[in-house]
């Protein structure tokens, strides 16, 4: 998605006409959404601009995070990862968390002023947010609508801290508000990279950016004073969790000068159960059973295996120096293997 010079309503407006699809038309066999947005389509991706009903919502403790609180301008994500937990919001929205989560994008327009008024809220007591739990807030459609710098100048004005989840290089576009806000409340980045192994990359998460340029990101963002870490998820089970994973993944956060590392094992809610298990059948299918075993009928992997992982992590992060301010492992590499934006 690319947008041009002009814009309306904080939004910018699409270099290329979009197909609009009439409000009149109420069928009832239209998803929920389409009653409701106002559709456009770019490119094959069709987005569904809605105004922001609130801004900060609550996150799971299912999730991981260290986080209470969230807020997304996007729900569904290009990337299409089959993993993605956030995939189960569009059954809520009448749309297809399969087929639908990476075609479909829902754009919440005024997000930024909606953020406005309830970080001055008496009511809220400040704390931390994470922005881009939805859906990756510098996906394609952001080149588009643009909704990241009011968001980011909101927390600013408001000196509220906040933390920036992305996968995507398009974070970089605005280093220099990132770094101005980061001169009046806490400024922070999580870069998602749960395995090194790009093959694996490819074949669940076909549209992100590559585990080595998600490490330039975490490196890039490092170096111009905002503090990044990884978040390390997923973690597969029976795929990128033996030793050897775990510890190429460590070694490499540590290289890009990550600042933390954060594991998260696979989590499988209604949406990104039905997605990964098929790609696990069509596969692997001899891991099937043992997934069963592993999850039962819930999201969360055992309680047991998640704690061995833990600890596992938590160790090579020792190990490597993470989290460490006096000390930042790295290995000896030749010139044209350093880590740098290409």
């Amino acid at each position: 998605m690319r947008r041009d010079a002009s814009s309306a309503s904080g939004a910018g407006t699409p270099a290329r006409h979009p197909v609009q699809q009439s409000l009149l038309d109420q069928s009832p066999s239209r998803p929920r959404i389409e009653r409701q947005a106002v559709t456009r389509t770019f490119d094959g991706v069709t987005c569904y601009e809605v105004p922001a009903r609130t801004a900060v919502e609550a996150v799971p403790a299912a999730a991981g995070l260290p986080y209470r609180w969230a807020a997304s301008p996007y729900r569904g994500c290009a990337a299409g990862c089959r993993h993605c937990a956030a995939r189960r919001g569009h059954r809520y929205l009448g749309l297809d968390p399969v087929s639908d989560f990476a075609t479909r994008i829902v754009v919440k327009t005024t997000l930024a002023d909606r953020l406005r008024r309830e970080l001055a809220s008496p009511r809220w007591a400040g704390d931390p947010v994470v922005l881009g739990l939805t859906g990756d807030c510098y996906q394609p459609a952001e080149e588009t609508y643009r909704l990241m710098p009011a968001i980011v100048r909101a927390f600013a004005d408001a000196g509220n801290p906040f933390t920036v989840l992305t996968r995507s290089p398009l974070v970089l576009r605005d280093l220099d508000l990132l770094r101005e806000a980061a001169k009046v409340t806490q400024v922070g980045a999580l870069v998602p990279v749960g395995f090194v192994d790009d093959r694996i990359r490819r074949a669940v998460e076909p549209a992100a950016a590559s585990p080595q340029r998600r490490l330039e990101i975490c490196a890039a963002l490092n170096d111009a004073g905002i503090s990044c870490g990884v978040l390390m998820a997923p973690i597969l089970p029976l795929i990128t969790d033996s030793g050897d994973h775990l510890r190429a993944t460590v070694r490499r956060a540590a290289e890009a000068g990550a600042v933390s590392v954060t594991p998260a094992v696979l989590r499988l809610p209604a949406g990104a159960r039905e997605s990964y298990l098929a790609w696990l059948e069509r596969e692997h299918p001899g891991l099937v059973p043992r997934y069963q075993t592993l999850y039962g009928n819930g999201q969360l992997a055992e309680e047991g295996y998640r704690g061995r992982i833990a600890a596992q992590v938590a160790t090579l992060c020792e190990t490597y120096g993470i989290g460490r301010s006096a000390r930042r492992w790295r290995r000896r590499r030749s010139p044209d293997r350093q880590l740098a934006l290409v």
